[in-house]
């Protein structure tokens, strides 16, 4: 058997973790802060973990990851 293919763009874009989850940068912090306020640059400092509806479209693009 072939070995399946990682897709490129979801490599570069999540990550999973050790329970299975999938982990993403925040949206809406690209360019444009100046008019954003400051709380939502606050609250989208980081990662942030995607909805399991979410995360099961990704996981079918990362064969090799966990979960």
């Amino acid at each position: 058997m072939p070995k399946m293919k990682t897709k490129s763009s979801v490599k570069k874009r999540f990550k999973l973790t050790g329970t299975g989850k999938v982990k993403v940068a925040q949206a809406g912090k690209r360019h444009g802060m100046i008019k954003r306020s400051n709380k939502f640059i606050r609250d989208a400092r980081g990662m942030t973990v995607l909805s399991d509806q979410d995360a099961k479209i990704v996981k079918k693009y990362l064969p090799y990851g966990r979960g």
